[in-house]
């Protein structure tokens, strides 16, 4: 190299794309490290071994410039503000789309651009996988160097072509290649901008303010009519396209990667491509989507309550726990002798309340059994994608779905999860409502309440989950419009694996985990806790023998026993065993079997169901349902949300919120089911069922009272 001016290089690329081995296989022991300006980010530079005059600044791993994290925060400011001679684009060659979609933003910087297509030697040792450099190198219009870091493999060639693509300043940037629609309108935009951007950065702003982009905004300084012009170009995109800006170029880039991956992809990897495509046009289709999924979860909760999983608890309830154990626990205490008030304890305390929950056993083991089938196959991811489109019309997060999956087995690790979400008040929103999606504990509650007023209607079951999703999603609505949780939602990306046949044997081990623990609590807290319900249901503040109805449970259940009356369920059974619940949710399962149930009592519930309907409508019985779905989660999961949150003051704000809403829908529910269904009387209950549902749609569809980032808003500002 002739040029004795030093040339600074960037390296770029996603986290775990080998550009750690590969920038210290370019610069050895020739490294300095310390910290960016102003944010605890590790900054790494040094020097090409090969010549001294070549400097290479690691940047730090990011799956886009999109300014969210400290990572792309500090990497688009270098890219942007530094002004470096050169970026290398480091591809994972295994995951070339994935990689790619970073790769058009580089290239939209205006920077000469080289990628370093890395780990190609993990693609030489397969052999049904093949890529055509050169066509990639077309398509993309930049230098493409096959490399191996581990290996050594391809460095020289690489610096060789990033020094040839310095010196020839000439050579024209090939921008990516979006819509009709999109180009005239990034066109249009750099008309308005051209006067405040330098040249080589047009594209670049182009594009963000099309997206808008708030740091884009304070980097141009644009007056009141520009603001607006830009405004306008950019709503007659998001009427053509049915959706908003930021979206538009995430599918057009996406639309652009998928034609430069059928270009230069030669494998047969790409039929299963293809044929994943073809499945997500459907699968993840803008309008075909949610009802697709909620088939998907109705024929789950089929199988698990209404058919496969019926059977098998039937059995249990029937034969198990109806017969052959309590007829021989029975036996064999007659002719041992035992006490009475210990054989009433084990057939009416032990066997009823742990019976009554290890009888759902089977339905909970048929549920997770297709959830993991649905996760193995891919098809969960799809779904977290789906919901994160929508999540973010209303300004959530698809991160917060996550949580949500997660808290279909267990709302503990749940509520742990919400740590992936980096926006603070996004993090305390999902605590406060990922313990709305039904977890495994309150799975026998839905299999209770359907069984006893619903056995032929394989609605009841679905709709407990997706009336969780629901609360999710309102609340979120709502919580984002107050001062407390005002702020924009954070990004979500994720990897979207190829559809391929489930695991059998990871299904049935994830299956087995999620099994073990339900045994696990029923065989410990749930028969602590039945020994203490059935001692303070038989026993009275004297500690003699009352009965039931007279007993220490009773006389505390009937004075909370009127605060539910409203909801339609408000005997003192039924306060006891959601109070009891909250120690574990299957507790309510096993209060229920003591305090309804006898001997048998959990012979196909028959006892229960009968007793629950002789005591409340199935109105009732499903506003009983409801409030158990979505009132505070049992003592574990609150425990979880107060570590999580740090604070006892923001976890009593979140149980009130959570008992609060369960009492308003259950309120809602009963009153006016009520009267539409069971021919009850319109009255002043009903009236405040009406006021109630009217505070709840003001809650969700009032303006905002935060700050707000439209271009609109701040062109009206500036004029």
């Amino acid at each position: 190299m002739k040029n004795e001016k030093k040339i600074n290089v960037a390296l770029a690329g996603n986290p775990n794309s080998g550009k750690t081995s590969l920038f210290n296989g370019l610069t050895g022991a020739a490294q300095y490290v310390g910290n960016w300006p102003g944010v605890t980010v590790e900054k790494k530079s040094g020097v090409y071994r090969n010549d001294s005059r070549i400097v290479i600044q690691d940047l730090p791993g990011c799956y886009s410039l999109s300014p969210y994290t400290s990572e792309e925060i500090v990497s688009r400011d270098y890219l942007i503000q530094g002004n470096p001679d050169a970026v290398v684009d480091v591809v994972d060659v295994t995951n070339l789309e994935r990689h790619l979609y970073l790769t058009t933003q580089l290239i939209e910087t205006g920077h000469p651009v080289v990628m370093a297509l890395n780990m190609i030697d993990l693609l030489e040792k397969d052999k049904k996988a093949g890529i055509n450099v050169e066509k990639l190198s077309y398509a993309l219009g930049i230098p493409v160097i096959e490399t191996s870091a581990v290996k050594n493999k391809g460095l020289v060639q690489l610096m060789e072509a990033v020094a040839k693509r310095v010196e020839d300043s000439s050579a024209k940037i090939q921008y990516p290649d979006y819509s009709s629609q999109v180009e005239s309108a990034l066109s249009e935009i750099g008309k308005v901008i051209k006067d405040n951007v330098a040249p080589d950065k047009l594209r670049w702003y182009s594009i963000k303010l099309f997206e808008r982009d708030d740091k884009a905004k304070k980097e141009v300084e644009l007056n009141g009519k520009q603001l607006q012009d830009i405004e306008d170009i950019i709503g007659i995109v998001e009427k053509l396209k049915m959706d908003d800006s930021e979206s538009v170029i995430v599918n057009e880039r996406y639309d652009y990667i998928h034609r430069v991956v059928e270009l230069c992809m030669v494998d047969r990897s790409v039929a299963a491509a293809n044929l994943t495509d073809k499945i997500d046009r459907i699968i993840t289709n803008k309008w075909l989507s949610v009802p697709i999924f909620a088939l998907i979860m109705w024929a789950v909760y089929y199988l698990s309550i209404q058919t496969v999983g019926t059977w098998g608890t039937d059995w249990i309830n029937d034969q198990l726990f109806g017969k052959w154990v309590p007829d021989f626990l029975n036996t064999w205490m007659q002719n041992m002798n035992v006490a009475a008030w210990l054989q009433d304890l084990v057939l009416n305390g032990v066997i009823a309340g742990v019976g009554a929950v290890l009888g759902f056993l089977p339905q909970i083991v048929v549920l997770f059994l297709c959830l993991s089938f649905l996760e193995d196959c891919g098809y969960m991811a799809r779904i977290a994608f789906v919901m994160d489109r929508i999540f973010r019309k209303v300004g959530l997060s698809g991160k917060q779905f996550i949580p949500m999956l997660i808290a279909t087995g267990c709302g503990v690790p749940a509520v742990t999860a919400t740590r992936t979400i980096e926006n603070e008040q996004d993090r305390r929103i999902s605590i406060m409502v990922t313990t709305f999606i039904p977890c495994s504990a309150k799975l026998p509650i839905i299999g209770l309440i359907a069984g006893a007023f619903f056995p032929h209607s394989s609605w009841v079951a679905p709709s407990a989950y997706f009336v969780g999703i629901a609360a999710i999603i309102l609340s979120g609505i709502g919580l984002k419009k107050t001062r407390f949780f005002s702020a924009d939602a954070a990004p979500f990306i994720m990897e979207l694996p190829n559809y391929h046949l489930p695991n059998l044997r990871n299904a049935l081990l994830q299956t087995w985990d999620k099994a073990k623990g339900f045994i696990h609590k029923a065989g410990t807290i749930i028969f602590v806790s039945s020994i203490g319900i059935w001692f303070l249901s038989t026993y009275n503040f004297r500690l003699q023998n009352a009965g039931e109805s007279n007993s220490i449970l009773a006389n505390i259940g009937h004075v909370v026993a009127p605060i539910f009356k409203p909801l339609g369920w408000g005997t003192w059974q039924n306060t006891v065993a959601v109070f009891t619940g909250l120690v574990a949710k299957e507790n309510l399962l096993g209060t229920l079997g003591i305090l309804f149930g006898s001997q048998v009592a959990s012979e196909n519930g028959t006892e229960i169901w009968t007793q629950l309907r002789a005591a409340i409508s199935p109105v009732a019985g499903y506003s009983f349902l409801i409030f158990n779905l979505l009132c505070a989660p049992c003592f574990a999961a609150i425990g979880s949300m107060y570590r999580e949150m740090g604070s006892a003051k923001w976890t009593w704000g979140a149980i009130a919120y959570q008992c609060g809403l369960a009492y308003a829908v259950s309120f809602v529910i009963y009153q006016i089911g009520s009267v539409l269904f069971e021919g009850a009387a319109f009255n002043i209950a009903t009236i405040l069922a009406l006021l109630v549902i009217a505070l709840g749609i003001y809650f969700i569809v009032r303006k905002p009272k935060a700050r707000q980032h439209s271009l609109g808003k701040l062109a009206n500002d500036a004029l």
